[in-house]
């Protein structure tokens, strides 16, 4: 019996190392500080030393990836002339003053010509031959700002066949140059991965290519241009979505307030990230930061931030790959303050220190969890939440529509108008990708009610049109937000180009359904409905009533089409043992404070306390596994800050070994019928002093190390 579990637990971690579940990226060579255990180490750069620090991985049971920058990196061989004799210097993002737009000394965003897509595959080969299984080509960024270097308006020539004139004079112009920036993105990002493809044909090889990217909605806020939805087209076997503190604390405006949002910014971020690629089947990663890009805030900041983005990221049930973490270095070997600044006195020194042992601990419990988020579907429900299957539609449009001179509203109004009064209020809203529509024909089929403007973005083609006419004839609730004050509305596009020219895309779409052009209120279209509210979804987040004009009348539509409409202050999903809660602020007022009740491990605690009740107070962020799920009369392994490889139980014994991140603590969770006879870690006895019995669950206390060990428990 005990050879077959042994081989039956080898098949399951077998399995679970070849999906690939976990992941992280380091420019470092290994170390034990950063020894993640992790399935896959995501090796940075392609330059010379790339081979060498690829070994270090792989001699330690990693499986290898290689990300590399797209937009920038350490390419001053190509810029200075050294890969192919022509110095590429004009290929610098430069702004209407003469300034180059960097990211170091000597490091340029780049202005990607033909040439610059060839650099990038000879770089990209080095890591191929290296014995890389994937390739990720990091954030393929176009800053609006920029399009005023030489490179550029070449390339406008090319693409236009027409002068380039500057960007920035007119919101034509504006829109036209950010439409160009997403082409030579693709276009370079296509040349690399063609060129993978056909080195894994060649090879025998099946090398699969990622791009890590940021969200449609922080590109638009932070007035960057991506080829964010059109990847998939040209070769892209998936996304890395990064989400982290850094873009989810960027603040919006909601009910006329400004401030940062950081759970309900992640929420709608991620889910976007996931909408992208659910049409395909194709992978996504959730990235998760520890800490994030700016070094000047405090551990406290960090953790309950993180936590916010970690929780937002496990409402999205269909996604189960995960990148731990950036930077494993920075964030284990790294000080940073103690306080906030806004904690400190004037003049008070700025104490730094590294990151506290409970963090590091409870990183470890979380990061166990996460390799365990694949849970039957049967398993995955919500048990609290508003309203579900209503979706924001987004369109990359976003992105052309934030240069001078008339950009749209700087908080994304725009989007934040019409999904924050939503979120804020139980309803698991999706931002739906337009681009995607057209493209599978029943995509819009999960959705019952869709929330519309063309402030902000405009449809890329007049065959979305069609498609929504013919998922509201079926039944759906359109709901229109719009008072046609865009100035893009007359950007020279196909609704004001064709014979029938339109002032605006939103009239074309009520011709489409057959309503007036300048329908407002209420109308049934075959078997579904479209409402149009006659404002604008930017006015309306500055608002203080603003938030209720946008669920009154999306809350109308809903039940037009027989949808009930609920609200709760709290979002709360099961996934198999785990429970996901969230309860919001700036929520129903008065609503009530849901408790959870039962036996629960908490995850977001380094001493894996054992839970009767767990109160969803405001701002209340929440990981929780559920004791009492799937019980078993046997011991096993419900939580550990620790990796935990073949696990194998009989009901009187449990083994199993263990490895982890040097230097930190280990905290094991097991379910028993009473405290264990004996306990040994790596062959010695664990004092007793080191575990402890409550609720039917032992805890183990004992020092990580980097090379797995035996752990035995008897009763």
């Amino acid at each position: 019996m005990t050879s077959l579990a042994n081989a039956q637990d080898a098949k399951t971690n077998a399995t679970r190392e070849k999906e690939e579940r976990l992941s992280f990226q380091t420019f470092e060579r290994w170390s034990a500080r950063t020894n993640l255990d992790a399935d896959v180490a995501m090796v940075y750069g392609i330059d010379a030393t790339l081979p060498e620090r690829i070994k270090t991985w792989r001699d330690r049971g990693y499986r290898i990836h290689v990300m590399t920058g797209v937009a920038w990196g350490e390419y001053q061989d190509y810029l200075f002339g050294k890969f192919d004799g022509k110095n590429h210097e004009d290929e610098s993002q430069t702004e209407r003053n003469g300034r180059i737009i960097g990211h170091g000394v000597n490091v340029p965003y780049m202005s990607p010509s033909e040439s610059y897509g060839r650099y990038l595959s000879v770089g990209v080969k080095r890591a191929l031959d290296a014995g890389a299984e994937a390739i990720h080509l990091e954030e393929p960024e176009f800053w609006v700002r920029s399009g005023y270097e030489e490179n550029f308006k070449r390339e406008w020539k090319s693409y236009y066949g027409e002068d380039w004139r500057p960007i920035n004079d007119t919101p034509d112009a504006s829109y036209r140059a950010s439409k160009l920036k997403y082409f030579l993105y693709q276009r370079a990002l296509s040349q690399v991965f063609s060129f993978v493809k056909q080195y894994s044909k060649e090879h025998g090889r099946d090398i699969k290519c990622y791009v890590p990217t940021h969200s449609l909605l922080n590109y638009a806020q932070w007035g960057i241009i991506s080829p964010e939805s059109s990847l998939l087209d040209v070769g892209c076997d998936g996304y890395i979505a990064q989400v982290w503190t850094g873009t989810s604390r960027e603040a919006n405006v909601y009910e006329g307030q400004l401030r940062s949002r950081t759970f309900e910014t992640a929420f709608l971020e991620y889910g976007s990230m996931q909408n992208l690629v659910r049409a395909s089947g194709r992978r996504v990663w959730y990235l998760n930061d520890p800490i994030e890009d700016n070094p000047d805030h405090s551990w406290d900041d960090y953790r309950t931030n993180w936590e916010s983005t970690l929780t937002a990221s496990l409402f999205q049930s269909e996604v189960h790959h995960y990148e731990i973490m950036p930077w494993p270095s920075r964030i284990f070997t790294n000080d940073y303050p103690v306080k906030e600044r806004s904690e400190r006195k004037e003049g008070e020194p700025v104490e730094k220190v590294g990151i506290p042992a409970a963090y590091e601990t409870e990183l470890q419990s979380v990061i166990h969890a996460l390799g365990d988020m694949k849970q039957p579907a049967k398993s995955v429900r919500w048990e609290q939440s508003g309203t579900r299957g209503v979706g924001v539609l987004v369109s990359d449009t976003m992105m052309f529509e934030r240069g001078d001179p008339t950009p749209s509203d700087s908080r994304l109004g725009s989007f934040y108008g019409l999904a924050m009064p939503l979120v804020k209020r139980g309803i698991p809203v999706e931002p739906v990708q337009v681009e995607s529509v057209t493209k599978k024909s029943d995509f819009l089929t999960p959705y019952r009610v869709l929330v519309l403007t063309y402030e902000g973005q405009k449809p890329p083609t007049p065959a979305f049109h069609e498609a929504l006419k013919k998922w509201v004839r079926a039944g759906g609730a359109l709901v229109v937000i719009d008072n046609d004050s865009d100035p893009y509305n007359a950007v020279r596009e196909w609704w004001n180009t064709a014979p029938n020219a339109y002032k605006t895309p939103r009239e074309h779409l009520f011709q489409v359904l057959g309503l007036d052009r300048n329908f407002i209120g209420t109308a049934h279209v075959g078997k579904g409905v479209v409402v149009r509210e006659n404002s604008s979804p930017a006015d309306l987040s500055h608002r203080e009533d603003g938030g209720n004009v946008v669920r009154r009348v999306v809350s109308g539509a809903a039940t037009q089409v027989g949808l009930p409409w609920t609200e709760s202050n709290s979002l709360v999903l099961r996934r198999g043992p785990y429970v996901v809660a969230s309860a919001m602020d700036e929520s129903v007022p008065n609503g009530p404070v849901q408790t959870l009740r039962g036996r629960f491990i908490n995850l977001f605690d380094s001493t894996l306390p054992v839970l009767t009740q767990v109160e969803l107070s405001p701002g209340k962020r929440v990981l929780l596994f559920d004791l009492d799920f799937n019980r078993s009369n046997k011991p096993r392994v419900v939580a550990a800050a620790c990796r935990v490889r073949d696990e194998v139980a009989t009901k009187k014994s449990l083994r199993f070994r263990a490895s982890g991140i040097g230097e930190t603590d280990a905290v094991v969770r097991v379910t028993a019928p009473a405290l264990p006879k004996s306990v040994t870690v790596a062959g010695k006895a664990l004092p007793a002093s080191d575990y402890d019995f409550e609720g039917g669950v032992v805890r183990l206390r004992f020092p990580n190390s980097i090379d797995a060990f035996p752990v035995e428990m008897d009763w």
